[in-house]
């Protein structure tokens, strides 16, 4: 048995079929957790849902923020923008069974001694408090209020968490974290306009794994989101976003019963368009 942590995916469905033939995976062995942005940028949205889907019990994916632009556009809250590539999910004759599925993931998921989330966690959360305001806002993906979050999503503020935030207010800011996160200060405020590597961060602003006394610095966190980042493989981190859609590659950590780590990439058909 092995279990593998795959980068953004972004409609990229033949690099998805692509890597599960490289390490030979198997539904009824092997495990897949797939870190968010499944669909949007690449050819074939609704095929990459098709195939998870089938994979049933041996998949489990985190939403990242083109998924939740993808049920926003959906169920009528958003257009499609410039270089939004939806159309095939949108028009398909299984579109409501695809953004049904889609809706149902989560926002993080603790396995195998691993944190999977789309983008970050901020550095005052800990692993228990991530996760149950990941159950929060999945339960509102999943239920009746559904629509007035899709509606109001957009946006950046509140940028600093506090526990008293409630309603619409509170879910921004969670869903902002865990699926848009890339900097933020050293008191935990999120900065959204950059979007460079590491290395040229914001003044006042670091990558928010760097924050000094993070307090889910001891476990390991794996994401995505982050394609100018690069592979990263630290002990508390594991960034696996290479840029398959803007023509890098399409990367996953498998982790085998040893526990040891191994780097699987393989390269992806899309041309480099721009950011």
């Amino acid at each position: 048995m092995a279990i593998y942590w795959a980068g953004d995916i972004q409609g990229c469905n033949t690099s998805l079929g692509r890597l599960l033939e490289e390490v030979n995976f198997s539904p009824s062995r092997d495990q897949l957790i797939v870190l968010g942005d499944l669909v949007n940028r690449g050819p074939d949205s609704a095929g990459v849902l098709r195939r998870l889907m089938a994979l049933q019990g041996s998949v489990q994916c985190v939403l990242g923020n083109h998924d939740l632009h993808a049920l926003a556009v959906a169920f009528g809250f958003s257009r499609t923008k410039r270089l939004d590539t939806l159309d095939d999910l949108m028009i398909a004759p299984d579109r409501d069974v695809l953004i049904n599925w889609l809706r149902q993931q989560q926002l993080a998921l603790w396995s195998h001694g691993v944190l999977s989330v789309h983008a970050g966690v901020l550095p005052d959360w800990t692993l228990a408090q991530t996760l149950l305001l990941a159950d929060e806002l999945q339960s509102v993906l999943r239920g009746p209020d559904l629509p007035y979050f899709l509606a109001n999503m957009y946006g950046n503020e509140p940028n600093t968490w506090c526990e008293e935030l409630t309603g619409i207010a509170r879910w921004r800011m969670v869903a902002n974290a865990l699926t848009r996160l890339r900097f933020c200060s050293a008191k935990g405020a999120m900065e959204f306009a950059t979007k460079d590597s590491s290395a040229k961060a914001p003044e006042g602003f670091m990558p928010w794994f760097d924050v000094p006394g993070r307090r889910t610095s001891d476990i390991t966190i794996a994401f995505g989101h982050w394609s100018t980042l690069g592979w990263q493989d630290r002990n508390d981190i594991w960034a696996l976003d290479t840029g398959c859609v803007w023509g890098g590659c399409l990367s996953a950590m498998r982790q085998g019963e040893n526990g040891q780590r191994q780097r699987i990439q393989v390269a992806c058909e899309q041309a480099q368009i721009p950011h």
